[in-house]
């Protein structure tokens, strides 16, 4: 059964949420990608005030399409994480609670989540068209001229992920493929 998370995603919560938990998320969700990324930290390294709160804030790592006639968005399926990975731990450590994205998180992002109690979500790739039904309003907040990789503040209801990294580390590309191998001997 899928656990229902209301973002903003308080430390609390996040904490209590283990590796391999299927969630649902409805609420306020926010959008970034890489070079978005690399001003946010550019602006938290010049003292500067960031265009968004990262209290407990959920970022998604995608470059959604452009949204059809009638649709709050294009297609929405999640960008690879590693390349926020450089960026990742300052945010983490100025409140971000959650990312959600595909693929493998390196030790420094890790770390930061042990430290400050953040989780990161998995999102299926290759379902970008079925994912965006979830998104129900889409606004750009920042950095329109990036395009698709603008920040955009998303309101979702029942976006599905599952939880790869908790907040204890425990991680799902390595225990995975450890259960699988165990169950299939």
């Amino acid at each position: 059964m899928a656990i229902k998370i209301t973002a903003p995603l308080t430390r609390a919560m996040a904490r209590q949420l283990k590796a391999g938990d299927s969630c649902l998320i409805s609420g306020v969700i926010y959008t970034a990608r890489d070079a978005a990324h690399k001003r946010l930290c550019e602006r938290i390294a010049a003292d500067q005030p960031l265009p968004l709160d990262l209290k407990d804030c959920i970022i998604y790592f995608v470059g959604p399409t452009p949204a059809k006639p009638d649709e709050a968005i294009g297609s929405a399926g999640p960008t690879t994480s590693y390349r926020m990975d450089a960026y990742s731990p300052d945010l983490i450590r100025l409140g971000q609670t959650g990312m959600i994205g595909k693929g493998k998180r390196g030790p420094e992002v890790i770390e930061a989540m042990k430290e400050h109690g953040a989780v990161y979500f998995g999102a299926i790739g290759g379902c970008g068209a079925l994912l965006s039904k979830c998104i129900k309003k889409a606004e750009v907040i920042a950095y329109e001229d990036l395009g698709a990789e603008a920040i955009r503040r998303l309101e979702v209801e029942d976006f599905p992920v599952v939880v790869v990294i908790d907040s204890a580390g425990n991680n799902l590309y390595e225990t995975g493929p450890q259960a699988y191998l165990k169950n299939n001997k």
